[in-house]
């Protein structure tokens, strides 16, 4: 058997033979079905640049100040406290996570950042004692008490 030599597919779509790609997504889907409101979400979510780390989001203004709500959030609600650190124990690491939270017209809602702890190497009893539980909001309560009173 002999081997044949690479050639770069050939394909009709303008903007396909213009790519550096050997397969552009254009050859193979189109936005021709999509109303305008989902094509401009669609070019919201392939345009929004989420941060993926620490560093990349203090160059940013808006990250900086998402960064800074979410931490006094964390200390309105007393969610955690400074301690001590034993001699012979090490800190758990944590990580901040960015989303862009967008409307359903494909503009931005919010920014958003999570400081969350890298819980896989955490051990119950040695690292903590207490879980942290979410509080459910009024209108899952409410919801719920419908569909109880409704279900008798």
């Amino acid at each position: 058997m002999s081997a044949r030599p690479y050639t770069e597919p050939t394909t009709s779509s303008p903007a396909a033979q213009t790519s550096s790609t050997a397969y552009p997504l254009s050859a193979f889907l189109s936005y021709s079905r999509f109303s305008p409101s989902h094509i401009t979400f669609l070019t919201a979510l392939a345009t929004s640049v989420e941060s993926s780390c620490y560093s990349a989001a203090l160059c940013h203004s808006l990250w900086r100040e998402t960064m800074s709500t979410e931490l006094s959030a964390l200390e309105a609600n007393s969610t955690w406290t400074l301690e001590l650190l034993p001699l012979s124990k090490k800190p758990i690491d944590c990580k901040w996570v960015f989303k862009i939270k967008l409307k359903a017209d494909g503009f931005v809602e919010r920014y958003k950042a999570r400081l969350v702890a890298k819980g896989y190497t955490q051990v119950e009893g040695l690292n903590y004692h207490e879980t942290f539980a979410p509080i459910a909001k009024m209108t899952t309560i409410q919801c719920l008490l419908v569909v109880a009173a409704t279900q008798q």
